[in-house]
């Protein structure tokens, strides 16, 4: 349903807008994304809401890590859950307040660019609970959920060293910003780890939101690094990321998974994903509300809490020696530990 928003004219006033999309919501019930939900079904019951970034809850990365997490929650937890898609970033603020109106308890934002926004409508709604995955709001009312990407970042950057027969590696980011560089610092830092004379081949998709929702750029940015020699590529852009494991099969090189484990997209050409573990995060703060235990500020997850990793599964165990597992863990423990430093390229 909040797709369709996508072709409301962008020019509309807010207060339209938001009309519009609180109407919509009421009559339109058997859309599946509702935001009021049956009495009957919601008594005693605390109502959570989610609203997904532009990627929607079926992009196979970050949005789908998320909606993992909330229909734990429904399954496991006295819930009710409520999802909303917006078509465009215009649709995002009219969700979110659509949710507070109707008294929902707990309304998760996906996705850092709705951190602005959660900040404005958590003022307007202080008694109502938030959650913003990839930000942080000096509210009591909203959590944080952060992640150490650099850390997971680190762990396959090393396991892509070890195995590359070129010494040559590609990153693809979605969107230009710092969070990304995240990820790329920490998947270098890695691969010299192994081997200090290795080269990092990185470009980014685009400077806007639209970056994340472009796997024909993707798969161009991937054939271009593959043939100046990248035998390994990296992808840290959400749907654009498709692309790149269209360019590994393509050219018969492997390509790393990036969020969700996504080795199961192009078997026998994803080496690994690394894995930040969304699902762990949203499903942990919609816990902590049924048991009155909700806090605001920041929620950090690393390796340490298995907030972040690396995927081995049947499709990918065949790919990496037990060797070089073996000093991936070894990593791991160093990084918790204190022993490996990696740099975080967010941190002030």
């Amino acid at each position: 349903m909040m797709k369709a928003l996508s072709s409301l004219p962008i020019a509309l006033p807010y207060n339209v807008r938001f009309l519009t999309v609180v109407v919509l919501i009421i009559l339109l019930p058997l859309a599946g994304c509702t935001t009021r939900p049956p009495a009957a079904e919601a008594a005693g019951k605390i109502k959570v809401g989610i609203v997904f970034d532009i990627g929607g809850k079926d992009d196979r990365s970050f949005n789908s890590a998320a909606w993992e997490g909330v229909k734990r929650a429904r399954k496991e937890l006295p819930v009710i859950v409520r999802d909303a898609e917006p078509g465009d970033p215009t649709s995002i603020e009219p969700a979110l307040r659509a949710f507070a109106q109707f008294g929902y308890d707990l309304i998760i934002g996906v996705g850092f660019a709705q951190g602005p926004i959660i900040e404005q409508v958590a003022a307007d709604y202080p008694k109502t609970h938030f959650a913003i995955v990839d930000f942080v709001v000096d509210k009591p009312n909203v959590a944080g959920l952060v992640f150490k990407e650099h850390e997971g970042s680190f762990l396959v950057g090393m396991i892509a060293a070890s195995t590359t027969k070129t010494n040559t590696l590609g990153f693809v980011g979605g969107m230009d910003i710092p969070l990304i560089h995240k990820f790329l610092t920490g998947y270098e830092e890695g691969a010299k780890y192994v081997n200090p004379n290795i080269r990092v081949i990185p470009n980014f998709v685009g400077i806007t939101d639209a970056a994340w929702n472009n796997p024909g750029k993707g798969r161009e940015l991937a054939n271009s690094q593959i043939e100046q020699g990248a035998d390994i590529v990296f992808q840290a852009a959400g749907n654009s990321g498709l692309g790149v494991f269209d360019a590994a099969e393509g050219y018969k090189r492997f390509a790393i998974g990036v969020d969700s484990n996504q080795n199961w997209i192009k078997p026998g050409f994803v080496l690994t994903s690394m894995v930040k573990r969304v699902d762990n995060a949203v499903f942990s703060v919609v816990k902590d509300l049924v048991e009155g235990k909700f806090k605001g500020g920041p929620h950090v997850y690393g390796l340490d809490n298995d907030g972040v990793g690396y995927a081995i599964d049947d499709y990918n165990k065949a790919l990496i020696p037990q060797a070089v597992i073996e000093k991936i863990e070894q990593a791991k423990r160093d990084i918790i530990s204190g022993r490996i430093k990696v740099t975080d390229a967010m941190a002030k």
